[in-house]
């Protein structure tokens, strides 16, 4: 059996050559290749085009490599937590190229496994679908994307054996096992390598046959940016909010499996108990997540989509970003829960883009909105200059036509109806003057809603 070749991080970053595509691993700082790409950073490797998810942090990951002017294309599916990308983007410093994080995964799956593309229906009639190639299936719009494959790929691993075989730790997993496989080179990056025999055959996530070369490097809690430790994970837990969550949580039933999108929806993690029989995913690879944790960081717990560590629930799976949007095209969601810029009578969905500001992350919203089985919409019922958010219809960019089927904001819950908005409750301390007053669209009233006022 062949085996990869064991080098110095010097030796595998000079293996990228100015003008190369490489593939990125990582959620964040979660999985991310942090070392060869800080080796590659001392390179005179230039005119890059980085292929990731995110361009990880201010001076870390691929932030470095922005810092030192060596990219100049990235593709990836969410890039505002760099702020440092966001400015490169605007002044024209790089190019970005932007794909709904499930098409972004599975167009690297596609790569790997010598496919030309697919056709999906996320993103159909939204501003990233626009120029594709679309097709009717099924009486359903689908977008064509095509497969992206690298000259190089970084990938991050905790444990190899000495046959390239590599093992990935909880929600580590990402983007990391796809782009072992879609690249002409591959270079992995290994928290421990052990000897041949000392990895259980059914524990291995990317055979050995996909790694050419492979180099030690153990992570400190600094090479993890913000997500080394919960204290510093951001979080927003006033009134407000809590209440627009507690009312979601209020949605769910027993058995079902929900996502949870980033702000007010990732409040109900903490809300769900052992009893209520729900299962939380997480796109990023995990089914079965739970509260968040006392203490630790992401060396120590799993990530969620917003990249703070939780915890994992009895009975917990994880997997790569390729399966999990699988399971959220597949029909496999029941729930999402998700933010929201704007809904409409409609049912149309916009909460990703607003004109005038940079463009630069969609994340996983297009495919959950478009595969889950029932969206729930969590948002403030104005935005904050006191324009409303329920609206006649959408007028900023649309994450999905069609998706929504609760909206919940600090003042009412609506339900979409084939007939419109019909108004169903009003939150405590709401009264339906407010509602009227702060909603732009149209609405009818529960048959009882009176009688419960």
């Amino acid at each position: 059996m062949r085996r990869p070749l064991q080098i110095s991080l010097g030796e595998a970053a000079g293996l990228v050559s100015s003008g190369d595509t490489l593939l990125v691993g990582g959620f964040g700082m979660t999985g991310n290749p942090v070392h060869l790409l800080h080796a590659l950073a001392r390179t005179h490797a230039t005119d890059l085009t980085y292929v990731a998810n995110n361009l990880g942090e201010a001076d870390l990951g691929g932030g470095r490599l922005l810092r030192t002017g060596q990219i100049r294309k990235a593709i990836g599916s969410f890039f505002t937590s760099n702020r440092e990308a966001v400015e490169a983007a605007m002044s024209g410093k790089i190019e970005v190229e932007l794909y709904p994080q499930g098409s972004f995964a599975e167009a690297i799956r596609a790569g790997g496994a010598g496919i030309g593309g697919f056709f999906t229906p996320t993103a159909a009639r939204t501003l990233l679908g626009q120029g594709r190639e679309t097709r009717l299936i099924n009486g359903v719009e689908h977008v064509f994307v095509p497969a992206l494959r690298g000259d190089v790929a970084f990938v991050r691993a905790w444990k190899a054996d000495k046959a390239g075989n590599l093992v990935y730790r909880m929600t580590e997993q990402n983007f990391n096992r796809a782009m072992a496989t879609a690249a002409d080179l591959v270079v992995a990056e290994v928290e421990e390598i052990v000897n041949v025999g000392s990895l259980r055959p059914e524990e291995i996530h990317t055979p050995g046959c996909y790694v050419d070369y492979m180099v030690q490097g153990s992570l400190q809690p600094e090479d993890l940016g913000s997500s080394a430790d919960v204290v510093g994970s951001s979080r927003k837990d006033d009134p407000g909010r809590l209440q627009m969550a507690r009312r979601a949580y209020a949605e769910l039933r027993s058995g079902e499996v929900v996502n949870l999108g980033i702000g007010i929806p990732t409040l109900v993690s903490d809300m769900i108990r052992p009893e209520d029989g729900i299962t939380i995913h997480t796109e990023n690879g995990m089914l079965g997540m739970g509260p968040r944790p006392e203490s630790g960081g992401a060396m120590d717990h799993p990530v969620n989509a917003g990249k703070s560590p939780v915890t994992a629930l009895p009975g917990c799976s994880y997997f790569d970003s390729a399966e999990s949007f699988a399971m959220i095209r597949g029909g496999h969601v029941d729930v999402a829960i998700m933010g929201g810029l704007q809904v409409d009578e409609q049912g149309n969905l916009a909460n990703w883009s607003v004109p005038g500001r940079p463009v630069l992350g969609v994340g996983g919203a297009m495919d959950l909105a478009t595969g889950a089985r029932r969206l729930i919409v969590a948002m403030t019922h104005t935005d904050g200059e006191g324009r409303p958010k329920v609206v006649k219809e959408c007028t900023l960019p649309l994450t999905a036509e069609g998706a929504a089927d609760v909206v919940i904001t600090d003042l009412a819950v609506f339900v979409v109806t084939p007939n419109g908005l019909v108004l169903n409750e009003l939150m405590p301390g709401a009264t339906l003057e407010d509602v009227r007053a702060r909603t732009d669209a149209s609405f009818s009233l529960a048959e009882d809603l009176e009688s419960r006022i």
